[in-house]
C-alpha cells in the first residue's frame, strides 16, 4: 500500500459531485432585503427549491442543523430529518442528507431514523455525522471537550453502522400472495459494548435499499480528519480560498482514508462553495456589492460568535483592527474549531483585517470560498479544481439563493456549461444515493 495517494486517475467523467445546502439565506440581512418569503417553516420553499435542484441534476440535498436559538437573534428552523421525509414524497432521484448530532442523542434513534428515511425516499437518504459545538443547555448534560465528542462520535458510527447491518440484505421476502415473510435466522442481534454504549440491537427496521445509508461528515480538525476518513463516505469540507491548500486538504483525506484500509476513491471530499454568478463578470461584482449593502452588521457580529470558536468580538469596533494577540490558539478552542482556524488563518494573512471585513467574509460563504464571476469564469474555477485533485465534486451554499440569480445560475447556467465541457453528468444513472455517487459496492 502506498504510502500517501498518488491522485485521481482521470481528471474528468463522471465523478464530479455537487451538493445543495438547502434553506434561506442563513446570513444577517437587513429586514426587508430578500425579496421573497423568507419563512424557513414554510415546506413549500424547501419543496420548490428540492425540485429545482433535482431538476438541474444535483447530486444531493443537505440540511444543517443547530441546537440553540441565539437570544439576540433568533431564527427558527425545522428539524432536518422530518423535513426531508417530507421531500423524499416529492422528489424521486436526490439525495437527501440530514445533520443529526452525536453529543444529544442515542445511536439507536439516529440509525432508526435514517434508515426510516431511506426506506421512504427509496434508497436516497444520508445522515451528516456532527459531534456538536452548543447545545447541552437544552438537554441537560455538559458537552465534552472537542477530542472528547470525537471519540465519542467514533463509537457511536460504528454502533449504528452494525445496526444497520443487523438484518441481511434477503431477510425479508415476499409468498405469492403478497404476504411479507421475515427469516429470523437472517436478523442478528449486534451486543454492542464499548466505553460510551451498550446496544443490544438488533435494528428494528430491514436492510437499506442501497445497502446503508450514506455516510457524510463534516468536521476538518485533526480529530474530523481521522474520524471522516475512517468513517465517512462523503467529507463536507471548508471551501479555502486558494487552490494549494485545498489539493493538501483533500490529499490528508485520502491518505488517512487509505491508511485505514479504504480505497481513496470510495469517499467524496466535497468543498463548501458560495458562488456569485452573473452575466460577466462585473455583473457578479454588482450582485456581491448588493448583497454587502444588506448585511446587518450587529446581527452580523452575533451571528458570527458561533463561528468564530465562541469569541465576542462585540466590544472591538467594527472597523477596528481584529487583535490578533488575544485570540487563542486554533488547537484551543473546544467550539468549531476547524472553522475558527480558517478565520484565523485569514486574518494572519492580512486578508481580513477589521470586524468589518470579517462579518463581510463570513456574510459572503459562512466561512467558505466565494467564486465571483460570470458563468464560465466560475465554471473554469471550479473545473480546474476538480482536475488538479482539490475537489471531488462541491457543497453549494444556500445562502445566495434569494438574490436575482440564485439557485437558477447553478441549475439554469453553470450546470449545463459544465455538462457541455463533459465535467458534469448529464441525469442520475442510478435509484439510490450510493449509486449516483459512485459508491455502489462492486
Amino acid at each position: 500500500m502506498a504510502d500517501t495517494w498518488s491522485g485521481r486517475s482521470s481528471g474528468r467523467g463522471e465523478g464530479f459531485v455537487l451538493g445543495l445546502l438547502l434553506g434561506g439565506t442563513g446570513q444577517a440581512r437587513k429586514s426587508g432585503t430578500h425579496g421573497r418569503n423568507d419563512d424557513l417553516t414554510d415546506i413549500s420553499l424547501y419543496i420548490e427549491q428540492a425540485k429545482q435542484a433535482e431538476a438541474g441534476k444535483i447530486h444531493t440535498i443537505f440540511l444543517a442543523d443547530s441546537l440553540v436559538a441565539s437570544e439576540k437573534a433568533p431564527r427558527p428552523g425545522l428539524e432536518p430529518v422530518t423535513l426531508l421525509s417530507a421531500l423524499a414524497t416529492r422528489t424521486s432521484h436526490i439525495g437527501l442528507v440530514a445533520s443529526v448530532s452525536t453529543s444529544f442523542t442515542e445511536p439507536y434513534n439516529v440509525a432508526r431514523q435514517i434508515l426510516s428515511l431511506d426506506h421512504i425516499s427509496g434508497g436516497r437518504a444520508g445522515w451528516n455525522l456532527v459531534t456538536s459545538s452548543a447545545g447541552e443547555r437544552n438537554f441537560g448534560k455538559e458537552l465534552p471537550a472537542h477530542d472528547d465528542r470525537y471519540a465519542i462520535a467514533s463509537e457511536f458510527a460504528e454502533v449504528v453502522r452494525a445496526l444497520w447491518e443487523s438484518w441481511d440484505p434477503d431477510a425479508v421476502s415476499y409468498d405469492g400472495e403478497g404476504r411479507q415473510i421475515v427469516a429470523p435466522d437472517k436478523v442478528r442481534r449486534i451486543d454492542w459494548r464499548s466505553e460510551h454504549y451498550a446496544v443490544e440491537g438488533p435494528l428494528n427496521l430491514s436492510r437499506s435499499p442501497q445497502d446503508r445509508p450514506i455516510l457524510a461528515q463534516a468536521g476538518s480538525s485533526p480529530k474530523g480528519k481521522e474520524l471522516g476518513a475512517r468513517v465517512a463516505d462523503v467529507i463536507f469540507t471548508t471551501g479555502l480560498t486558494e487552490i494549494e491548500p485545498s489539493i493538501r486538504v483533500l490529499r490528508d483525506y485520502k491518505t488517512l482514508a487509505q491508511a485505514h484500509g479504504r480505497s481513496p476513491e470510495r469517499i467524496k471530499v466535497l468543498p463548501g462553495v458560495a458562488p456569485v454568478i452573473g452575466s460577466t463578470d462585473e455583473e457578479a461584482r454588482r450582485h456581491w456589492e448588493k448583497m454587502i449593502e444588506t448585511i446587518d452588521f450587529e446581527e452580523g457580529r452575533q451571528s458570527l460568535a458561533g463561528q468564530f470558536g465562541g469569541i465576542d468580538l462585540e466590544g472591538v469596533d467594527l472597523d477596528a483592527p481584529i487583535p490578533l494577540d488575544k485570540l487563542p490558539q486554533t488547537e484551543a478552542i473546544q467550539g468549531r474549531q476547524s472553522r475558527f482556524g480558517v478565520f484565523r488563518k485569514l486574518i494572519e494573512s492580512g486578508q481580513v483585517r477589521t470586524v468589518r471585513d470579517l462579518i463581510i467574509y463570513h456574510s459572503s460563504g459562512a466561512g467558505h470560498w466565494f467564486p465571483i464571476g460570470s458563468v464560465e469564469n466560475v465554471a473554469d474555477q471550479l473545473q480546474e479544481r476538480y482536475e488538479r485533485g482539490a475537489a471531488d465534486g462541491f457543497n453549494i451554499l444556500a445562502f445566495t439563493l434569494k438574490y436575482d440569480l440564485g439557485l437558477s445560475a447553478i441549475t439554469d447556467h453553470l450546470i449545463p456549461e459544465l455538462q457541455r465541457r463533459g465535467v458534469y453528468h448529464q441525469d442520475y444513472a442510478h435509484n439510490t444515493l450510493r449509486g449516483n455517487l459512485g459508491l455502489q459496492e462492486a
